[in-house]
């Protein structure tokens, strides 16, 4: 990789402006001042930072890791999580890319309102808080969650919000299983909020029936820092965006105004992400899913979603994400896929938060693991519980022969679970037989 000065396309130095994120409010209210500045054209792109970082070495560190110079008319530079690899992408948010994901917001929901940060800023989540934010010409009303998130300070920072106009929430699903689990007084003041949307991982099924049940507006979305945030809500592409599934793993393509400018540590994988077809620049993601027909206003190829839904025009498909590509466990030579599992156990009563992971076994090659948070509100599920839903409906081999119970998954970045970290505990938790809530088959 080498190494290349920080211009713009004139050539002239492009001047990178580190800021702490988090949600600390007077390190947001800068944040969110520079936020204006840069959708109002200002020369500098903002590199939001984890708070405990110092600005200094953050520039530092992302000079040596640059590729290529940083394109004119970038507005942020953000870090992807590598949740499953453990290293993340630097990726180039234009204003213009960052404006499109927050009017789409705007169009598919109830219009311009008022939002609540309760996500670190200096993620793609928070950061779209602000730029949505400053597009609705509204102030964000903030939750510190730097010593922790707390649910009934969430609530009371809901009953601040203004009422003449919709109210917004940013969670991940972490955030919004423990609003459920602190109680009525908890989820009352949530709904009077027009949507909350709920991204980052997959929502346990049984987290969105109890909230939607509890009358909370969730709205489930899907996208990435390469798309600027949210671009598919509740299975249906935002204004502007088209999806495709492509190639025999089933591939998720998106395509849209809000799309990064592109990477800027790794040539190759920038040429591999971003590529063109006949004048359209799409994002090869590392999801795989399916999309489900509906009515449409032509009929289009079952495989590309047209276009997205315009103003007066019916979804012509739903997005289903199964789990990411390279994300599979090889097991006793049959291939599992974490996320089908997970997405089974995940409506069990007693279990609050589950992710599947393989962990390194001799005779099995890697030993399919659920780690499982339980639910304050009943006692976790047994092993022999667990394989017998899963074994009814995948097969013997994809029915876990080991459980773990922990107190919360460990996350790269908000909502992203860190798979690395969680395998590494697993396999730490089976290894010692006296802990408690571990099983383990035979």
């Amino acid at each position: 990789m080498t190494n290349a000065p920080v211009l713009p396309a004139h050539g002239s130095p492009l001047h990178l402006r580190a800021l702490p994120g988090g949600t600390r409010p007077q390190h947001v209210a800068v944040l969110l001042a520079a936020v204006r500045d840069v959708l109002d054209g200002a020369a500098q792109a903002l590199v939001p930072h984890a708070p405990e970082e110092d600005r200094d070495e953050v520039l530092a560190t992302l000079r040596l890791r640059l590729a290529r110079a940083v394109p004119a008319g970038t507005a942020a530079v953000l870090q992807t999580s590598g949740s499953t690899t453990g290293t993340g992408h630097l990726v180039a948010l234009s204003a213009a890319a960052l404006t499109a994901s927050a009017r789409a917001t705007e169009e598919r929901l109830a219009g311009p309102g008022q939002w609540l940060l309760a996500v670190p800023a200096h993620h793609v989540a928070g950061l779209q808080v602000l730029v949505r934010s400053v597009v609705a010409g509204t102030e964000p009303v903030l939750l510190d969650t730097s010593d922790g998130f707390d649910a009934h300070r969430l609530a009371g920072a809901a009953e601040a919000m203004r009422d003449d106009v919709p109210g917004y929430l940013s969670l991940v699903p972490t955030q919004l299983v423990r609003v459920l689990e602190a109680g009525p007084d908890a989820v009352a003041p949530l709904r009077r909020l027009a949507a909350i949307l709920v991204g980052g991982a997959a929502l346990p099924p049984q987290a969105l029936t109890r909230a939607r049940d509890a009358g909370l507006r969730v709205v489930t979305t899907y996208g990435m820092t390469e798309t600027g945030g949210g671009c598919v809500y509740d299975g249906a592409p935002l204004p502007g965006v088209r999806l495709r599934v492509a190639g025999g793993h089933g591939r998720i393509e998106i395509a849209g105004p809000m799309l990064a400018t592109g990477y800027l540590d790794d040539l190759a994988a920038d040429s591999a992400t971003f590529v063109a077809e006949d004048g359209v620049r799409w994002l090869r993601t590392s999801d795989r899913g399916v999309l489900a027909p509906l009515p449409a206003p032509d009929d289009g190829p079952a495989d590309d979603a047209g276009g997205g839904p315009r103003p007066g025009d019916a979804s012509p498909a739903r997005l289903q994400v199964l789990g990411r590509v390279d994300d599979v466990i090889n097991t006793g030579g049959v291939k599992v896929s974490p996320a089908a599992v997970e997405r089974l156990l995940g409506a069990l009563p007693g279990v609050a938060e589950v992710a599947v992971v393989g962990v390194p076994d001799d005779e099995w090659g890697q030993l399919v693991t659920a780690v499982v948070v339980p639910s304050a509100t009943a006692p976790a599920p047994d092993l022999e519980t667990l394989r017998e839903l899963v074994r009814d409906a995948l097969g013997g081999a994809h029915a876990p022969r080991a459980v773990v119970t922990a107190p919360a998954l460990p996350q790269r970045g908000p909502g992203k679970i860190d798979r690395i970290a969680l395998t590494r505990e697993a396999e730490a938790a089976l290894a010692d037989g006296r802990r408690g809530g571990t099983q383990r088959l035979g």
